[in-house]
């Protein structure tokens, strides 16, 4: 048994359900746990941790992320996205990445991103990706509380011509799918302390069939285990969904009986009711109703001019609203910004998505979303997964609210320590055990190979430089 106490000048911790802005407290963990918070203790520990003029909050919980592939998104996705897919970079650039990604290069993504998040603040991941042993691998390595769900389909999409989507199908490939996630989580399950869940990932409302995704609800409810799954992401998607149906994507996962408290919705963005979708109807009022969770992932959409309409309408009506990073960069810094900003300018106001708000998003609600009283926030008998914050710093003086200068200012050089089940696992922005400046070589390394195998996966023979311009020309002479 092992107590360490940290005296913070600045805790926001958790009392009635909410959190509180506790000033010049005391936090004190016994192995994973946290046994006691308050202004003084007088009992003994083992060791103590002097956080006098920093502030810590509990750690990050990010309920959707791509690990194993979207760092090689620099440099190659932004400033494009066609205008007949509305935008999106799923139907011609995400195929052309993926199949010219190679093993290697994914598990360099997953040993990056995992550094990433880290750096950044995550301390819970949810990861949906094809590579489940070695995403567990390095969650261990590093420490990261990991929900794994192997992502499996009935067909995909592709376009054939650069107009329109298409989609073919393997269902027998869906079921097998199934098959190794459930088989997966049966075996790694609550291993490393508990550290290691998984959840079932069905991986798009589009390339699913309704059986597929009426067994994979059924299975989680059975498993008591959450479920996630893309939906209401893109136009391309939702015309094919109610061309197919008849109704929009989130009316026609109700009527399937596949909502729930248990669900968590990528990204649920292109609804019934909203501008992106011009498609009369109610979705948010049919989420809200249902209790299913969204997770928003603001920056893969906004870095193409799609926001959210909005996260505080979503909030108001009482829909539990959670946060993600899905794509490069894995940060749950900028998570929390580019919500509250993009939020603020969908809305024209100033005082909705609100720094508590987005905060709230990545603590609570997460571990609402999760089924977990254990998790984002820092109360008696929740498990010890914490950030300790500079308060003193260029980036976060002067401070009188530690969440809107977290929210509005803070860098990610600004967070010094990370906790998670009660082990320090990143102290002064180091993370024992990892290279930062190898990783960065290896990543570079993978994307030099991936760069010019992308060509024979373009449906049109193009190369990198002409499926994604240089920003400008080269030297000449």
């Amino acid at each position: 048994m092992s107590r360490t106490r940290i005296n913070a000048s600045h805790i926001i911790a958790t009392q009635n359900g909410a959190h509180r802005h506790l000033r010049d407290g005391v936090v004190v963990i016994e192995n994973d746990s946290i046994i006691h918070v308050g202004p003084t203790f007088e009992g003994t520990v083992d060791q103590e941790i002097d956080a006098t003029g920093k502030i810590l909050t509990p750690g990050f919980i990010n309920t959707h992320s791509h690990l194993a592939e979207s760092p090689l998104d620099k440099s190659f996705i932004e400033d494009v996205g066609p205008r007949q897919f509305y935008l999106s970079g799923l139907f011609e650039y995400l195929p052309v990445r993926s199949g010219a990604l190679d093993d290697d290069a994914a598990r360099t993504c997953i040993a990056y991103s995992m550094a990433e998040l880290l750096r950044t603040g995550t301390t819970t991941i949810m990861e949906l990706g094809p590579k489940p042993e070695d995403a567990v691998r390095e969650a261990n390595n590093v420490g990261l509380r990991l929900y794994m769900g192997l992502g499996y389909r009935s067909g995909r999409w592709l376009t054939r011509d650069g107009k329109r989507v298409s989609w073919e199908w393997d269902e027998a490939a869906g079921d097998a799918g199934f098959e190794r996630s459930v088989s997966f989580i049966e075996k790694y399950d609550g291993t490393t302390n508990g550290r290691i869940k998984g959840f079932l990932s069905p991986m798009q409302i589009d390339t699913c069939t309704e059986a597929l995704l009426r067994r994979s609800a059924d299975a989680a409810r059975s498993m008591n285990i959450p479920i996630a799954l893309h939906a209401s992401q893109s136009g391309p998607e939702f015309n094919e969904m109610t061309a197919r149906n008849g109704m929009s994507p989130i009316e026609w996962l109700q009527s399937i009986d596949f909502l729930g408290d248990n669900l968590i919705l990528g990204h649920a963005i292109i609804l019934a009711g909203g501008s992106w979708a011009n498609y009369h109807g109610d979705d948010i009022k049919i989420l809200a109703d249902s209790g299913s969770n969204v997770a928003h992932c603001v920056w893969v959409f906004a870095r193409r001019g799609i926001a959210m309409e909005s996260f505080a309408r979503y909030t108001a009506a009482g829909i539990n609203m959670t946060l993600g990073t899905d794509t490069a960069p894995q940060s749950m810094i900028e998570a929390l910004r580019w919500t509250a900003v993009c939020s603020k300018i969908v809305d024209r106001r100033t005082d909705v998505a609100t720094a508590a708000d987005v905060f709230n998003a990545a603590t609570l609600n997460g571990a609402k979303a999760l089924g977990r009283s254990d998790l984002g926030r820092i109360e008696v008998g929740a498990k010890a997964d914490l950030l300790i914050w500079e308060g003193e710093s260029i980036f976060m003086t002067p401070l009188r609210d530690p969440i809107k200068n977290i929210v509005y200012s803070a860098q990610a050089e600004d967070l010094n320590t990370v906790i998670i089940d009660g082990v320090v696992r990143m102290q002064d922005r180091t993370i024992p055990g990892v290279d930062m400046h190898k990783l960065a070589l290896d990543m570079q390394a993978a994307g030099e190979r991936m760069w010019p195998a992308m060509q024979k996966y373009d449906w049109n023979n193009r190369n990198v430089d002409q499926l994604s311009p240089r920003s400008f020309p080269a030297w000449q002479g």
